[in-house]
């Protein structure tokens, strides 16, 4: 039997493992060596035993072989190969221990090769083969040395190319990890590296850290950390690799302080990171088709952990668009954010209650180009940011309703479908979540609806246009009216200021005398209805302008403003209303009353004498109409005043009992309350300015202020100006020796 056939019989049991395999080929490495330190020395006599030389003297033959399970295997050491290895300079029987070279065929079983003896801490080098890190090192391709490095021509960690790093890295690992190399190379990452970018990952970049859990097992907190740190040590701390991103190096690292970094950070290791979102090797843009980021993908990717959220969303209107190809649709991202997503409670958040109608639906609902586009209504995100909920949400307050209250968060869908929360026949239990009682008659109306909105428009029924323009037309009238006459007035009375002082007029004298204006009584009701009008006023258009700089610096006292707010506008109409039943006694009811009522009753000169200022004003007469204790200025006013209170008031009662009102009137006759009390309250407010405070403050015969509101009383000289023929009756009286009221009684 010859050598060779001898040795190969003889190693069929030690090669069972590829241990043996490696410690073969270490071996003829060894023998390399000392052949080639030989070779430089010139001819020599034959090889010593157990030397590289002597191993090589068989195990040079490219023949050389064994068979084992009916596979043949090659027991030739490429002597070339082996002198560039790393372990050239070692001889055979350093790998392989145990030898004995003087014994052919091998002494059996042959003890296979133990790297451990000289490279130690194998598991802390290859973290990503964690089973090297076990103290008894079990056999498997992931704990063979041979199956990556290689066996006799090993090349150096340092060495280029080496048969681990770059591209020949990731063919090397695709060798057992076939489906990650296929997603790694259809990834960004994947085609980074085939171009030869500088910062692009090979396996080893990510897989030197312990980022990999068990065989089906799901990763550890601490690998999900680990996971999160590794893309942040790129995507966060490498300029040139963060540049990448669209939204840069800020976009990233929000994720540290989103609702699923805090998670993770508080050792929730269900909590998503990145790998969750983007895959583990096959992480593309956005725009990759086949990226799980990609947005006809988002809600699949989110539904791994939010299952019913995602169930709920996937019959909505937003996904049924997006399932047709519509990328305008919304879905997770759009509304959630995508690495700094808050909590819902959380007051930063897009999707908390206070900011989803303007964060996140007026985003498409409010577009103009988006409506247009798809005949989607485009009033709606107006009429309701114009609607009492809209305005409260935009005043701070969280607890009445916003988009979500009647559409629902994810399972949005048309109102034309039967299972819609918006749909008609399901309104009235919509309404219901909020409203309890509600019946039918809540559902006769338009939920969104614009009074200002012209006839036949979207979101408009014709009776609120109708008041809306009513009253669009009266307060332009009779707000306009007032400012004309009083303008002219304040120029007549300016000119005659001059002239009197230039000499041409001689101003008449007159004593100096107080004459009993307002009792005590009549002091007392104007200033609790001051206060309560300038109360409601404040409190009123607060609601209405929330965003007002006024409003807002009002909220910025307190997170309660709102709630503050809504009850003093409501204490403030009960207490005007209770002053109003207050005044109504003393009319009737007391002696001052009476006189104050008979007074104020309008006469025939009323309406002759608006006649005769203008006349005067615009120097078409040489005089003013005389007035008596009070002109058809004051007259215009008190019953004006009793007019709004009584409007104001109904329409106050219908809006603070929504649920009865709309009950008994529908939502349609709630809405025409609405508006009237809008415009009303304008109408009211603009009077005051424009009318009452021009001839109590603004009036050149009075500046700065008439006095009589505080004092009760007016001088001789008001009285001359102002109500002469009331000066008169009083004179009159004096001189039949009835002594006028000259002293404050209630």
């Amino acid at each position: 039997m010859s050598p060779f056939g001898t040795v190969s019989a003889a190693m069929r049991g030690s090669m069972r493992t590829p241990r043996c395999a490696f410690g073969a080929w270490l071996l003829a490495s060894f023998l390399l060596g000392t052949l080639s330190i030989r070779a430089a020395e010139g001819p020599a006599s034959a090889p010593a035993p157990s030397s590289s030389a002597s191993c090589l003297e068989c195990h040079s033959d490219e023949t050389l072989s064994f068979k084992r399970g009916g596979k043949k295997i090659s027991l030739f050491v490429d002597q070339k190969q082996a002198a560039k290895s790393v372990h050239g300079s070692l001889e055979c029987v350093d790998c392989h221990e145990k030898f004995d070279g003087d014994a052919i065929p091998h002494r059996t079983p042959i003890a296979p090769v133990d790297c451990t003896s000289c490279h130690d801490d194998l598991g802390k080098k290859h973290a990503f083969h964690p089973r090297l890190a076990a103290k008894d090192i079990p056999a498997g391709e992931d704990t063979s040395c041979v199956a990556c490095h290689g066996s006799h021509g090993i090349a150096a960690a340092k060495a280029s190319p080496f048969l681990t790093s770059g591209a020949a890295q990731r063919d090397a690992c695709g060798k057992c990890h076939t489906e990650a190399r296929d997603h790694f190379v259809a990834s960004a990452h994947g085609r980074a590296l085939a171009a030869h970018e500088k910062s692009a990952p090979d396996c080893l970049t990510c897989h030197r850290a312990p980022v990999v859990a068990a065989r089906d097992a799901k990763p550890t907190l601490e690998q999900k950390l680990a996971q999160t740190r590794q893309c942040e040590s790129c995507h966060v701390d490498k300029p040139d690799v963060a540049s990448h991103a669209i939204r840069g190096t800020k976009f990233v690292s929000l994720f540290e302080s989103s609702v699923h970094g805090a998670a993770l950070q508080k050792g929730d290791a269900k909590a998503a990171n990145c790998v969750d979102c983007h895959g583990a090797h096959e992480m593309n843009r956005a725009m990759a088709a086949d990226a799980r980021i990609n947005k006809l993908r988002v809600a699949e990717t989110c539904g791994q952990c939010h299952e019913k959220t995602a169930h709920e969303f996937k019959d909505s209107v937003h996904a049924a668009a997006l399932n047709k190809g519509n990328l305008d649709s919304a879905t997770c991202t759009d509304c959630h954010g995508e690495h700094d997503i808050l909590g819902r409670k959380d007051p930063n958040s897009p999707v908390h209650a206070a900011n989803v109608a303007q964060q996140v639906c007026a985003n498409c609902h409010a577009s103009l180009k988006l409506t247009k586009k798809y005949g989607i209504a485009s009033h709606t995100f107006q009429t309701f940011a114009d609607s009492y909920h809209g305005l409260a949400v935009r005043g701070g307050s969280v607890e009445v309703v916003n988009c979500a209250s009647c559409h629902s968060s994810h399972a949005i869908r048309s109102q034309d479908d039967p299972a819609s929360s918006t749909n008609k026949a399901n309104l009235v239990q919509t309404c219901g979540q909020c409203h309890p009682g509600a019946n039918t008659r809540f559902a006769v109306g338009k939920v969104h609806v614009s009074p200002e909105a012209a006839k036949g428009s979207d979101g408009n029924d014709p009776i609120l246009y109708i008041v809306s323009t009513l009253y669009i037309i009266l307060i332009v009238v009779v707000v306009g009216g007032m400012f004309v006459h009083n303008l002219l007035d304040f120029i007549k009375k300016i000119r005659r200021k001059l002239a009197i002082q230039k000499g041409l007029i001689e101003e008449e004298h007159v004593a100096h005398r107080l004459y009993l204006r307002m009792t005590a009584h009549e002091r007392v009701q104007h200033a609790i209805l001051v206060l309560s009008f300038v109360t409601l006023v404040i409190t009123g258009f607060m609601l209405r302008y929330p965003d007002a700089w006024w409003v807002v610096a009002i909220r910025n006292l307190s997170t309660e403003a709102f709630e503050l707010r809504t009850w003093s506008h409501r204490i403030a109409g009960v207490v005007m209303i209770l002053a109003g039943i207050w005044h109504i006694g003393y009319l009737f009811f007391t002696k001052p009353g009476r006189s104050l009522l008979r007074d104020l009753l309008p006469k025939w000169r009323d309406c002759t004498d608006p006649i005769g200022v203008l006349k005067y004003n615009l120097g078409l007469s040489p005089t003013k109409p005389a007035f008596g204790r009070f002109s058809y200025i004051e007259k215009a006013e008190y019953w004006a005043l009793v007019w709004g209170t009584i409007l104001m008031g109904i329409t106050g009662a219908i809006l603070w009992f929504e649920n009865t009102s709309m009950g008994l009137f529908t939502k349609l006759g709630f809405d025409i309350s609405r508006t009237v009390h809008f415009y009303e309250a304008i109408l009211a407010t603009l009077a005051i300015i424009v009318w009452h405070f021009y001839f109590v403050i603004f009036n050149p015969d009075i500046y700065p202020m008439n006095l009589s509101w505080l004092t009760g009383r007016m001088s001789e000289k008001e009285m001359l100006e102002e109500h002469p023929l009331e000066l008169e009756r009083l004179k009159q009286a004096e001189a039949q020796d009835e002594k006028p009221e000259t002293k404050d009684k209630p």
